[in-house]
Parts: C-alpha cells; sequence; structure tokens
C-alpha cells in the first residue's frame, strides 16, 4: 500500500542572522574568554554557511547570563510559531483543513514543552478534540528522516487516516558562551532555527511517495552527539569525529538498510541527505560513491539555512520536488545514537 505525501511546507525563524555578522559577534564575545577561537575563525569561511534564522535576535546573544528557563521560553514561543507556520502551509498544500487531520507527530529535541505543540496550538490550529498526538524527542538531526518513517508507518497501519508531521527546532537559544568548548564554537557556526510539516495518507494520489523505513545504530557511540544538560541549559555534545565516522560506516549502514528493506543501491536514482556540515556532505559523498558535487541540492539548503537539525532534510526534500528531479531516492539523516535513518521516496514528473 502506497503512502502519499499530498503536502509539504518549510518555515523559518524571524530574525536573520548572516553568517559575517555571527563571526564578528562571536569573534568579540568569546574571542577575549578563549584564546584558541583565533584559530577557528576560519570555520566560519569553510562551513558553506551564507546565512541562518534564528527565533532570537543576535542582541540576545550578548548576554551570557540567560540561564534554562529563559533559554526554554524563547525556544518554545519560537517553535509554537514555526509549528503553526509550517502545518497551515502543508495543510494548504494539501488541500486539507485541520479538522480533516487525524494523527500529528511532532518531532524535536532542542527545548522541553509539556504540553507538547500540538496541544500548544491545538485551538489556533481547529485541530478537531480527538486528534491522536504522537510527540517524538530526542532524535536530533535524524528526526527529519525517522518522522518521516514514523508517519508513513502510522498512515501505512490505518488505511485512510490522514496524518501531519510537524518537525521543528530552535536550536539558537542554546549557543552557549560560559563553558568555552570546541563543541559550543561549532554550534555557533553551523546552526540554525526552522520547521518542516509534511501531510500523509494512502489516499487518493500524489506526486511524491514514500515507504517506512529503517534505522541503523552503532554501539559504543553515546558521545559522539546530543545533549549535555546543566542549570544554564542545554549544552550541545558534537564530536569533531562525525565526517570521519560517515566516510568509514555510512555505506554499511545503508547497505543494512536496504537489506532489510529488499532492496539494493541500484533500485535508486540518488540520494537525498541531511546536510550536517560542509564536511558532512563532502564525506556522504565519499561514502556513498556519489561524484563530487552531487549532493548540490544539499549544499544550497546549508548555504542559505544552516544546520536546522531535524526540518532540515525536509528542506532539502522540499528543494528536490521544486526541480526537474523524478526517480526513486533513499532520504537518509544521520544523528544521536549514534543512528542513521533511511526512508525510500519516490518523486513522479
Amino acid at each position: 500500500m502506497t503512502v502519499n505525501l499530498h503536502g509539504l511546507a518549510t518555515a523559518l525563524a524571524p530574525h536573520d542572522l548572516p553568517q559575517t555578522m555571527v563571526q564578528a559577534r562571536a569573534e568579540a564575545i568569546l574571542g577575549p574568554k578563549y584564546p584558541q577561537f583565533a584559530r577557528l575563525l576560519s570555520t566560519f569561511v569553510q562551513a558553506g554557511i551564507e546565512r541562518r534564522r534564528s527565533v532570537a535576535p543576535l542582541e540576545w546573544f550578548d548576554d551570557a547570563a540567560h540561564g534554562w528557563a529563559e533559554r526554554n521560553r524563547i525556544w518554545h514561543d519560537g517553535c509554537a510559531a514555526m509549528f503553526t507556520d509550517a502545518a497551515t502551509g502543508a495543510l494548504s498544500d494539501a488541500g486539507w483543513a485541520a479538522r480533516d487531520v487525524d494523527v500529528i507527530v511532532t518531532v524535536t529535541s532542542t527545548g522541553v514543552a509539556t504540553p507538547t505543540f500540538d496541544a500548544v496550538v491545538w485551538k489556533t490550529m481547529g485541530f478537531r478534540q480527538d486528534v491522536m498526538r504522537v510527540p517524538v524527542f530526542g532524535l536530533g538531526c535524524a528526526g527529519g528522516a525517522s518522522g518521516l518513517s514514523i508517519a508513513a508507518q502510522l498512515a501505512h497501519g490505518r488505511p485512510g487516516c490522514r496524518v501531519l508531521l510537524v518537525v521543528v527546532e530552535a536550536c539558537t537559544p542554546s549557543f552557549r558562551t560560559d563553558r568555552l568548548e570546541k563543541s559550543d564554537i561549532i554550534a555557533t557556526v553551523l546552526f540554525g532555527d526552522g520547521a518542516a510539516a509534511a501531510c500523509l495518507s494512502t489516499e487518493g494520489m500524489a506526486r511524491i511517495t514514500l515507504e517506512p523505513g529503517v534505522q541503523h545504530i552503532w554501539p559504543d557511540t553515546l558521545e559522539i552527539m546530543g545533549w549535555d544538560v546543566d542549570d544554564v541549559g542545554l549544552g550541545v555534545v558534537f564530536d569533531r569525529s562525525i565526517p570521519a565516522f560517515a566516510r568509514t560506516h555510512m555505506a554499511d549502514a545503508r547497505d543494512a538498510a536496504l537489506a532489510a528493506l529488499n532492496m539494493t543501491k541500484d533500485d535508486f536514482d540518488g540520494m537525498i541527505c541531511h546536510p550536517g556540515g560542509a564536511k558532512v556532505i563532502t564525506a556522504l559523498e565519499a561514502a556513498l560513491d556519489l561524484p563530487d558535487g552531487t549532493l548540490d541540492l544539499e549544499r544550497d539548503v546549508l548555504r542559505d539555512h544552516g544546520n536546522m537539525s531535524a526540518p532540515t532534510v525536509l528542506f532539502v526534500l522540499d528543494a528536490a520536488r521544486h526541480t526537474t528531479r523524478t526517480g526513486h531516492f533513499l532520504l537518509t539523516a544521520l544523528g544521536p545514537g549514534f543512528t542513521a535513518s533511511f526512508v525510500p521516496v519516490r518523486i513522479a514528473a
């Protein structure tokens, strides 16, 4: 039974962060505190990012005293707004009304919201009282791919059920100027805020169809990516080995996933990847035997939006559907666990 993607939309945070301005502000704030900062300045240029968006204005980051409550508040308010924007856009694209939705899958990892965003925006959106809420937390950058797989499995398991997937992250409130760790500098270089939403069901026909995907987790890799939690807030765990890890292990993970799906790499016309960073994109091309430059849409999304964590791969999917590209693609993302998530996606002419 085919799962159709009837609607897809993206949304961005309100505040523009040009990379040159972020670099200058980071140098002013972090340079005097972090003796090695000058050696890391080149990463702002090498990251392949021109601008990002944030739920907070640039001047908000001047105050190093923001605690957990303030960080989570600005995360919560910004994500609720992006949730509404992305969900409204996807519903419009699908020709659905909010009251048509039977299940809402909400994916986020960058803050804490209880009640979850589906309830926070429930009245504004106009969802039904009997809508099923499925919040998913902690998947990090893999959340867009895994969330798409979860939503597809729910739609597949209940034929005719209309599923709304909303993936929303605000990474920037967790930028830290107090820990002075290299991972915090890299986070300042890479991450931005955004959301994406998709409408899925087994009804009718759609240009994009997909199948429930699979995940691959590696043992003894918990330290590669995640959060440290302290009284100030969330502190990013972002190991420098990620590009090398992807180059070494991603092909085996892909092959294991394809075996589980009863497919081979020859069944696919290309890849749709989460652009975790410029070095990660290059590593994925090498690992997956893709010619240099193949992942051009991934580089475009990274350039214009940075790494928004979970929704980023759905930005790439949205970009792909607005090109002339057609065929069978394997959508993938890496995230905490350390885990790779894979979803087969078909884009028709």
